[in-house]
């Protein structure tokens, strides 16, 4: 009974240790290739896709994959706490807020979404710069409270607390009436065919919504954001015109972007 004991022992550990190894092998493969198909997985392991499916849903609940129709993407780091957000590549989203801020032009309506991101580019404006400046972000709006030549329109309504943003039906109501220039989109997630992403379903409505009300939206993706994907999309790569990337951006990673049509900017 011992002895039987011992070597059901030493088959379960073998089993956690494949079990180990497969999605080691998994998360390796997603680095490299920047997709994994549950199909080709089963495949290569020699285990049913019901297994596959198994490991790409417990490595999707420690967060190091986003699940996907048929496979998995990388997931974006960048849905952490905002508190935290605003310590992770400091440098690199002071450039991209710098080169966005050089976009505005006097006399333009911009719309400026939540995010660390955002909150650098309207500390990059100029003092003597004329514009109004609408956004969804109570931290943006203080940000300008200061700034004698912006006028600034605050849009109210639930504050979803990760993002320190407004949603919500009176959100998208009030941006109805909005006519913008630009819009500077923030996402978790630029993927070529996963589309523009972020961690929240209200948010990513929002997102659409802004978009929807400028003549060119820009999006500011620091290296983290690209090729990768969260939960809720707000729309296809095409939603944006112009992506904002910091110089060090692997051109592999941009590449795509560009064969799409949309205009990638260094930083």
């Amino acid at each position: 009974m011992v002895a039987c004991s011992f070597v059901q022992y030493q088959v379960n550990s073998c089993k956690s240790m494949l079990t180990s190894q497969r999605k080691k092998a998994i998360l390796d493969t997603l680095k490299r290739d920047g997709q994994v198909l549950a199909s080709d997985l089963s495949a290569r392991f020699g285990v049913s896709e019901d297994t596959v499916r198994r490991d790409l849903r417990e490595l999707a609940a420690e967060g190091l994959l986003q699940r996907v129709h048929g496979g998995a993407l990388p997931a974006s780091p960048a849905v952490a706490p905002f508190a935290r957000r605003q310590e992770m590549e400091s440098d690199a989203k002071r450039r991209i807020a710098k080169k966005a801020a050089e976009m505005i032009a006097p006399g333009q309506v911009v719309i400026v979404d939540g995010g660390t991101t955002s909150a650098l580019l309207v500390r990059q404006l100029p003092e003597q710069l004329c514009a109004t400046i609408v956004t969804h972000s109570p931290s943006v709006a203080v940000a300008l409270a200061e700034h004698a030549s912006v006028e600034v329109v605050l849009i109210g309504g639930r504050l979803y607390k990760h993002s320190i943003v407004s949603v919500g039906a009176a959100a998208v109501e009030a941006m109805s009436h909005i006519h913008a220039d630009l819009y500077f989109m923030g996402v978790t997630g630029v993927h070529p065919s996963a589309g523009l992403t972020t961690g929240d379903f209200e948010e990513a409505h929002i997102k659409r919504a802004l978009a929807a009300r400028a003549a060119e939206t820009v999006v500011l993706a620091s290296a983290a954001k690209l090729h990768a994907a969260s939960a809720y999309r707000i729309g296809a790569i095409e939603l944006a015109q112009t992506i904002i990337v910091e110089d060090a951006a692997d051109a592999k990673l941009t590449e795509p972007i560009e064969q799409a049509g949309i205009t990638v900017l260094r930083a």
